[in-house]
């Protein structure tokens, strides 16, 4: 994979996105990206039910609120990006039809690569303000950088590959190729049962020395599973001989149960990062 020419980064409204924006910003000078596309969206509030029904105040809102909201937003993307980039652009709407993640998914036909945090305090409660990030991630059609909530810079000293051998994985991982060769070191790991432990070396060996020959310093561990694939991850994305700053996956599932799976890894541990997630459908 070329590296990507466009960027293009989620704003959230309501809610400040000073880390997101200072992390776009740093991974397009470093990926040397022409072209920024900011991209932020609302929906007015909607009351169901008889005028009895009691609705918070703060749950109540008009086009006008929502208006600014964006407007703020935009303003929050211009500052940010002000000489930072060749081509900067804003798109913004209010979502009357559908839902904020189908209209951002339509818009990715203008980018290679989508970043936006996770799912956003709240996220469950109000669907008029926030995007639930795992349908995005499903429509995009392209990869997408979930970042992490409070990191403002991507840290790249050691990256680690979640390895299923899936389509999604194969998938992430030629996408995440650019991002690769900016890594100090690059770890490929499967978690495999016990009788499933020598093919899984085998896997992750493959994988290793074909990015090998991308010219990326890569190894391989295939690990035997012990506790929940969740868990064991974290511990081993967490460990301080690793200490990794990205994991890369394929993300896959049902957007009807709104699931999505890397390497049997939960949506929780992927959508609420302490690490920025690198994730390709």
């Amino acid at each position: 994979m070329t590296p990507p020419a466009s960027l293009m980064v989620r704003l959230a409204v309501g809610t400040p996105n000073d880390a997101l924006l200072a992390l776009t910003a740093d991974l397009a000078a470093r990926l040397e990206v022409g072209r920024v596309i900011g991209i932020s969206a609302r929906r007015p509030v909607q009351v169901y039910g008889s005028p009895e029904v009691y609705v918070p105040p703060e749950l109540v809102t008009d086009r006008e609120q929502v208006e600014r909201e964006l407007k703020t937003a935009e303003e929050e993307f211009r500052s940010a990006f002000e000489g930072k980039a060749a081509a900067v652009e804003w798109r913004s709407t209010v979502v009357i039809y559908g839902s904020i993640a189908d209209y951002v998914a339509e818009q990715m036909r203008a980018a290679d690569l989508l970043v936006t945090a996770a799912h956003e305090g709240g996220a469950l409660l109000d669907g008029s303000r926030y995007v639930n990030v795992t349908d995005l991630v499903l429509r995009a059609g392209r990869p997408v950088l979930i970042a992490a909530s409070t990191q403002g810079k991507l840290d790249l000293r050691t990256v680690v590959v979640g390895w299923k051998d899936t389509r999604e994985a194969r998938r992430a991982v030629q996408d995440a190729l650019p991002l690769l060769r900016l890594a100090e070191r690059v770890v490929v790991v499967e978690i495999a049962e016990s009788d499933n432990l020598a093919d899984a070396h085998g896997r992750t060996q493959d994988v290793a020395g074909w990015l090998t020959c991308h010219g990326i310093a890569a190894s391989a561990r295939a690990v035997e599973a012990t506790t929940g694939d969740a868990a064991q991850l974290r511990d081993i994305v967490s460990d301080l001989e690793l200490d990794a700053g990205l994991l890369v996956g394929g993300a896959y599932g049902h957007t009807r149960l709104r699931e999505w799976v890397l390497g049997g890894v939960t949506r929780d541990f992927l959508l609420q990062p302490v690490r920025c997630s690198f994730v390709s459908h």
